[in-house]
């Protein structure tokens, strides 16, 4: 097997991960990315061609950069997410186009309830206070009887379920492919969004982007949350309208937001939103733990090999 395989992931390319020795080891020689950044299109467009496998991150693939790289096979996301890369054109031009589904669940999952519970209990607040020398308690709830209603009941979605009824709240969640059988199984009841909205002290987002474009959290969705309510959205940035978000924590209705998936990496440094004192944001650290960060590779090379091998079968 021979060709270059370009690999763009931060989380790969800051150092040389273990995963891609498989990579060489079947021949492949590795092209690696900016270090520890996104590439722009236009390092795509110079970087690709010449490539027959691409072990992708989070960065935009569009149309033009498949269309210029000619021998491009294989895109290998190490995510679940796919909706960075233009998947009709890819068909169309016959690249195909693998995931890890689960590998980083149990990360998301574990960050998901961390975001949680430091709005519950005001950790942000409290720990800058204490560094600028002042003492400043301000009283917090337990999460305990509260009910958590979770958007999106795939992997990641059932791993945050368990968390919070380990914590003893009640789950309730909205997935359009989620039936009583399974959310029985689950533990979890299943219902609409609105019911789940109305009911909810802790929304937790685990959904892909609307097929339409138009948030899932706009403003007539925050008006049916109770007040005093809190949003947590490690999935994507496009499911909530930040306008509408913002509004809803100046006049109180939501008393906290942690956020995690943004529309561009880094976000600008002067949005409102991220700049609010009850807003609690991380810079996508979701699937970034050296366990998952193992899984997703592992993964990833596992699609690309898979597809490779399969091609060069093909042709003899």
């Amino acid at each position: 097997m021979k060709g270059r395989v370009l690999i763009t992931p931060r989380s790969l390319t800051r150092s040389d991960h273990p995963a891609l020795a498989r990579l060489r080891d079947a021949g492949l020689s590795i092209e690696l990315g900016p270090a520890g950044r996104q590439p722009t299109k236009a390092e795509l467009l110079d970087l690709l061609p010449g490539c027959v496998a691409y072990l992708a991150g989070v960065e935009p693939v569009d149309r033009d950069v498949l269309s210029a790289a000619g021998e491009l096979r294989v895109i290998a996301r190490n995510g679940v997410g796919v909706d960075n890369i233009d998947t009709a054109s890819a068909r169309e031009i016959g690249i195909e186009v693998v995931n890890t589904p689960g590998a980083n669940a149990r990360s998301v999952a574990e960050l998901t309830v961390a975001l949680m519970l430091a709005l519950a209990r005001g950790v942000p607040e409290s720990h800058r206070a204490m560094r600028e020398g002042r003492w400043q308690r301000q009283a917090g709830i337990e999460l305990f009887g509260k009910t958590l209603g979770v958007v999106g009941f795939g992997q990641i979605g059932r791993i945050v379920g368990q968390f919070g009824a380990a914590l003893g709240m009640t789950v309730c969640a909205f997935d359009p492919m989620l039936d009583q059988a399974m959310a029985a199984e689950h533990g979890v009841e299943s219902v609409p969004l609105g019911e789940l909205l109305d009911r909810s002290t802790v929304v937790s987002l685990h959904c892909p982007a609307s097929a339409d474009g138009l948030p899932l959290i706009d403003a007539a969705a925050l008006g049916r949350m109770p007040n005093g309510a809190f949003l947590v959205n490690t999935a994507r940035w496009s499911l909530m309208d930040p306008s509408a978000v913002l509004d809803s924590l100046e006049r109180g209705r939501l008393v906290g937001v942690a956020i995690d998936a943004f529309e561009t990496e880094p976000p600008p440094p002067d949005d409102r939103l991220l700049r609010h004192d009850r807003v609690v944001s991380t810079p996508h650290l979701g699937g970034f733990t050296r366990e998952s960060t193992a899984r997703a590779a592992d993964a990833a090379v596992d699609g690309i090999l898979r597809v490779l091998t399969r091609a060069t079968s093909e042709a003899v």
